[in-house]
């Protein structure tokens, strides 16, 4: 069974690194595939987005291993962005093309909206000082170190603001791969990861205003004091807003939009168009839209969406419940809850699983491995990685005395999406050079690759 499966990666895995650029090549002279108004450039794209895919799939093959498949949607964007170094360059226009960049920064905003479903404001208000301190440590200390020591030291000539980046890349935690850890492990429970989730998650909302600080630092070219206090100020200003504004309105506008439908299809709508707007206005008052799109999640609480039932579903459900006995209805009852809880985020979902691979095949597209030949570049990136852990492992110091330190510590070691991030916001700026994004990915790629076995055996050898 198992020789099968893997036979039937290898053709996926031929079939997408393979068979698509032969055709795209059969059909192509290669000189017009890239440019817009091109007369393959349609059906280039379509190619394009359908072997994106497909590597991204493959590359989840490393859930085989233990590792998020994030890390192997890294590692194909990795290969087939270089392979280039072996005579082939029918995929370079790939990098260039405007709507495939477009689909990618659409997979950021969809996956920061997750993050935000995810991230509601109730779980936040249940951390308790602990995993705000752990927070403010795993976020500032990095940010120091990054900004103005390892920086300047590793990667002098370069400007202040490629250094703000730098120190914002390391302040990122990705919440998603300690949370999978703990929780195929069974060990959720343990107050450890609770700080460690609570933390994760309030580091998110204090990188994303970071990161909106150093982005509107880098398009006025300013860093004054005044004007860090008024981004600061705007960024809170915003997040605050959305939140308290969307809290009392959002109720309202489902019960509103539930009359004209109460279908899946509103409640999607509903969903998607808010996060839009918010991802908006968020540009518009100088922020990014994943500031936004995050905000619209922490707003959209599943309460909002308890006039939007099926009503067939609601019909069936009440024949069943009416010859059922009591436990029964009330296992029925809670079944439907649990399933309108999660509702939101199972609409989001498939749309996250065609964009989101995207962002990240594309992100590994943009590592150039050909800097790794470079000795001083390949010590600065093991460098960079070593502050990297050393920077979040001081968060743990704050956690309490009768607290796993270690396990706090690693537990907010893993950069992740958010990290890259921060890393293509730098690039996409004009910020952050070739050189440095090969080295903040490889960062990136190493505090997610290693981070999980560590934890795994902290896990095992702790005693509750």
């Amino acid at each position: 069974m198992k020789l099968k499966i893997y036979k039937a990666w290898m053709a996926c895995l031929m079939f997408a690194l393979g068979v698509i650029p032969l055709i795209a090549l059969g059909n192509s002279d290669g000189n017009d595939i890239g440019q817009e108004g091109g007369h393959n450039n349609i059906a280039f794209i379509f190619l394009a987005i359908a072997m994106l895919l497909m590597s991204a799939k493959i590359g989840g093959l490393v859930e085989r291993l233990g590792q998020p498949s994030v890390l192997g949607e890294l590692i194909m964007g990795v290969a087939l962005g270089n392979l280039g170094l072996f005579g082939i360059y029918v995929l370079e226009p790939i990098r260039s093309n405007e709507i495939i960049k477009f689909l990618a920064e659409l997979g950021v905003v969809i996956l920061l909206f997750q993050i935000g479903l995810e991230s509601n404001i109730e779980k936040m208000k249940k951390v308790g000082v602990r995993a705000f301190l752990v927070a403010m440590v795993g976020v500032m200390v990095p940010f120091v170190l990054g900004t103005y020591i390892v920086g300047p030291l590793l990667l002098p000539g370069l400007s202040t603001t490629a250094y703000l980046f730098l120190g914002a890349t390391l302040t990122a935690t990705s919440v998603g791969i300690t949370a999978r850890v703990f929780k195929d492990l069974k060990k959720l429970h343990l107050p450890e990861a609770q700080i460690v989730l609570g933390a994760a998650v309030i580091d998110d909302v204090i990188g994303l205003i970071i990161l909106a600080i150093v982005s509107a630092i880098a398009t006025v070219g300013s860093v004054s004091v005044g004007a860090v206090s008024v981004i600061s100020l705007k960024a809170l200003a915003f997040l605050v807003g959305a939140i308290i504004i969307g809290q009392l309105s959002a109720p309202m506008l489902g019960r509103w939009i539930s009359r004209i439908h109460t279908g899946t299809g509103m409640k999607f709508t509903l969903a998607i168009s808010f996060a839009f707007i918010l991802a908006f206005i968020a540009q518009k008052i100088g922020l990014a839209p994943i500031v936004g799109a995050f905000a619209a999640g922490l707003v959209l609480d599943p309460v909002h969406f308890k006039f939007f039932k099926e009503p067939e579903i609601c019909e069936k459900t009440r024949e069943v419940i009416k010859k059922s006995d009591k436990e029964t209805k009330k296992s029925i009852e809670q079944i439907l809850n649990n399933h309108t809880e999660k509702h939101v985020e199972e609409l989001i979902e498939p749309l996250g699983h065609f964009l989101v691979p995207i962002f990240f095949v594309i992100t590994g597209m943009g590592v150039d491995l050909k800097t790794l030949t470079n000795i001083p570049v390949l010590i600065t990136a093991l460098g960079i990685t070593f502050i990297a852990f050393v920077g979040k492992l001081c968060s743990g110091i704050v956690a309490g005395k009768k607290m796993n330190k270690l396990l706090i510590g690693f537990g907010m070691v893993p950069r992740g999406e958010v990290g890259l991030i921060f890393a293509i916001m730098g690039k996409t700026l004009g910020v952050i050079s070739n050189e440095m994004f090969s080295i903040i990915v490889i960062m990136v790629i190493l505090s997610t690759l290693l981070t999980p076995p560590i934890l795994t055996a902290l896990l095992k050898k702790h005693k509750e």
